[in-house]
């Protein structure tokens, strides 16, 4: 099985070298992948010790910080590692963070692996969910590293519980020291095939998202745009969440509407649907008075997790395709209710949003739509489900501090 893993790792980076003649974002993170062994060469001596966290994309990484800086105030002098697997993390990251060393994952080969992972010699390694690499992690053991998984989330169809993937299990439970379990159903599954090592701890996304709220939110121009209207934001859209904008545009009444699409290509589409609508862009370049619209579309990144604590109610992407939910946290934590599409299950805080009555997920965009115009008339209901959403985020216990003492506890045993 080994065997076949490796010519699967031969198989994905043959893959990539393809895609990205038609594919550019992939072409990008082919060619950031040169770059990986070089970078930590140059920042990282052989008297360094390291922290490294990985994450296969921005979500993962929003996950893993609070572990991580929570780790960097224990251990103040190590060096940080952050890899990533995906462009949309490493491009969102590196244009923020300038304290830390930042560079893709290479390509899982055994040789190429290990010359990275000795050019590191981290003393903690954690990744992020289920990102997991068979020869990275071999490479780390060998290396003495102490290996973490944290916000751990199995579910029984994944590869390595197949019968063919058995082997990857054998080699979890040899390779990593603990697994931190958002759920119990994880947790249950893990014991199920053996890999003992491991404790619920929750999801440390929560953690991340009580500290989005206690900063400074504040955007420009969006409380000129706003106005004394009520706010509905559509976060990280797509196709579906753009028909449900139509509709509501249509009927809402004492409302703004605010868009921010996942895929910024989306714009030219939104303009199209509504060519009256306002860019962000054009805010920031312009010294005239803000133009009268009721749409807003925003037409950069880094600013959707702000622009929740503005919204009345919000309507997160994803959840109508197979593309998956996007984070619903990020609005919940602001006591927004939020409505998503029904395919979520990878997300188990939908469902428990869902129960909490602070959340609603639908089939299909013409229903969440009709919810939505009757939540915007019964304000009883809008600010019940406000409290919910808030009281259930900010009960749940800090992840990050039960896995920082576990870690500590594993490094000094």
């Amino acid at each position: 099985m080994k065997t076949l893993y490796s010519i699967s790792i031969f198989h994905l980076e043959l893959a990539f070298k393809v895609l990205s003649w038609f594919n550019d974002k992939i072409k990008r993170g082919l060619e950031g992948r040169k770059q990986s062994l070089e970078i930590v060469k140059s920042n990282i001596s052989k008297d360094d010790k390291v922290l490294w966290m990985h994450a296969a994309s921005l979500g993962e990484y929003e996950q893993g910080l609070p572990v991580l800086e929570k780790l960097k105030e224990k251990y103040p002098t190590h060096k940080v590692l952050i890899t990533f697997f995906s462009p949309s993390g490493y491009e969102n990251v590196v244009k923020k963070n300038k304290e830390d060393i930042l560079c893709y994952l290479p390509f899982d080969k055994k040789s190429t692996i290990s010359e990275f992972v000795k050019a590191v010699n981290p003393e903690i390694f954690f990744t992020v969910k289920y990102d997991f690499w068979y020869h990275l992690l071999e490479e780390l053991k060998k290396q003495n590293a102490k290996i973490f998984v944290i916000s751990a989330l199995f579910y029984e169809n994944q590869v390595f519980f197949k019968s063919y993937g058995k082997w990857f299990v054998n080699e979890l439970k040899k390779n990593v020291d603990w697994i931190f379990h958002q759920t119990e159903k994880s947790l249950s599954l893990a014991q199920k095939f053996d890999l003992t090592k491991g404790s619920v701890s929750g999801d440390t996304r929560f953690d991340r998202v009580k500290q989005i709220k206690n900063r400074d939110n504040f955007v420009e121009f969006i409380d000129e745009f706003k106005t004394d209207k009520k706010l509905l934001v559509f976060g990280s859209s797509w196709e579906a969440e753009e028909k449900m904008a139509q509709i509501l545009s249509q009927k809402l009444e004492n409302f703004k509407i605010l868009i921010a699409p996942h895929d910024l290509k989306r714009v030219q589409n939104l303009k199209q649907i509504f060519p009256n609508a306002i860019l962000y862009s054009e805010l920031e370049t312009s010294s005239f008075q803000l133009p009268a619209s009721s749409i807003l579309i925003i037409d950069c990144i880094g600013l959707l997790s702000k622009l929740y604590s503005y919204a009345d109610i919000a309507i997160v992407g994803g959840g109508f395709h197979d593309k998956g939910l996007h984070n619903i946290l990020e609005a919940a934590t602001f006591g927004v209710p939020v409505i998503f599409g029904n395919k979520y299950k990878k997300n188990p805080e939908a469902d428990a949003l869902i129960a909490q009555n602070g959340g609603k997920s639908f089939d299909n965009e013409e229903l969440a739509a009709d919810f939505v115009l009757e939540l915007s008339k019964n304000s009883n209901l809008l600010q019940e489900m406000s409290e919910n959403e808030g009281n259930f985020v900010h009960s749940q216990p800090y992840s990050s501090e039960i896995i920082l003492m576990k870690i500590l506890e594993t490094v000094k045993s």
